[in-house]
Formats: C-alpha cells, structure tokens, sequence
C-alpha cells in the first residue's frame, strides 16, 4: 500500500463516512477467495518469477485499489487452480468482487481487473 491510503468519503444526513483503501481491499479479497477456481491471493509483486500465496491475514496485499472519476478501480492478483477454465474463474471473481464492495460499502466500482500470477494444484 502507498504512504497516503485511497479513501472515500460518502456524505449522509447525519455526518459522512470514511472508507479506507484496505477496507475495500479486504471486502475484494475475501469475496474473490469464495469462488470457485481460485486458490489464492497473489503478492503484487512478483519476485524471482514465482507468485508467493499470501495468507488470509494479508490478504489485502494482493489487491491495489485506486479511485478513478469518482468510481473504484480494484486489481487483484490471483493465483488459480490446475485444471479449470482461467477465463471463467477470472469472469467469477470480477463478478463476486464487484457485487459484494458495491453491496458492503455503496461505493461504485468502474473497473474489475484479474491478473492471473500462477496455476497451482489446488490442495
């Protein structure tokens, strides 16, 4: 994550509320980790060539979410299963993710985008 976190304000009635960065990152990270194909979150960066499996803990650092008019952009780095379709499991996780951030925090998600680091026998 950056020094200065993305966030975002939503005004109500009665005050406003703060969304942070990781808040949004987590929310994308734990509705991609229940779809099926998927074993895992990716580090963002990718060292020596081999994608390193992030535990559920550090989830976050998988997911650079950035704001772009107004609207979220979420990127995530996965890591799939051996065996099943790469293009259907990236269409899932894009789904999922940006029903369950708009549904959680009634923010706007403009863009959904799935980097494929690894395919890894599923345990």
């Amino acid at each position: 994550m950056s020094k200065e976190s993305v966030t975002q304000e939503i005004k109500t009635l009665f005050g406003k509320i703060v969304v942070y960065e990781e808040v949004i990152a987590a929310v994308a990270g734990f509705a991609a980790e229940e779809c099926y194909g998927l074993v895992g979150m990716a580090s963002r960066k990718i060292s020596d060539g081999v994608a390193r499996l992030l535990n559920r803990e550090n989830i976050a650092r998988g997911i650079q979410v950035s704001i772009r008019e107004e609207e979220l952009v979420i990127e995530l780095n996965v890591i799939v299963g051996y065996g099943v379709k790469i293009s259907e499991v990236a269409g899932n996780v894009i789904e999922r993710v940006r029903y369950c951030v708009e549904s959680m925090t009634g923010l706007k998600v403009a863009l959904v985008n799935v980097k494929v680091q690894s395919v890894r026998y599923a345990e």
